[in-house]
């Protein structure tokens, strides 16, 4: 099993479940963030003071998912989030070593777990 962060831009966030869903993938964790990478500084008006955004506002989506999955779900992510500008976002991906069901107490194996599995 694998997780994908994926940090992507607000605006593109409908997009990117609508593209999500296509594959079937519906279990997701979505969460407001700010952060910085190469995206240029932004000038604010607060009370009639201007000042400088240095952190942007981003989304972050967080998806548990099968091996096989991943190629699928990267594509699907950028094809919906993508618009060539900088601060488009990052994809990350990290190995899941077990997961649970709190509500049955068993654990979710993947496909690829019950194939791989010895015994």
């Amino acid at each position: 099993m694998k997780k994908i962060e994926a940090i992507i831009r607000p605006e593109k966030i409908t997009e990117t479940i609508k593209g999500l869903k296509s594959i079937g993938i519906t279990g997701f964790t979505v969460s407001q963030i700010v952060g910085r990478g190469k995206q240029k500084d932004t000038q604010g008006v607060y009370r009639g003071k201007n000042y400088q955004v240095t952190l942007h506002p981003k989304v972050k989506l967080e998806i548990v998912l099968s091996d096989y999955m991943v190629e699928l779900t990267i594509n699907a992510i950028m094809k919906s989030a993508q618009t060539g500008e900088d601060g488009d976002g990052k994809i990350y991906v990290y190995p899941i070593i077990e997961a649970y069901n709190i509500r049955t107490g068993t654990s979710d194996l993947s496909i690829d777990d019950l194939v791989n599995r010895k015994g």
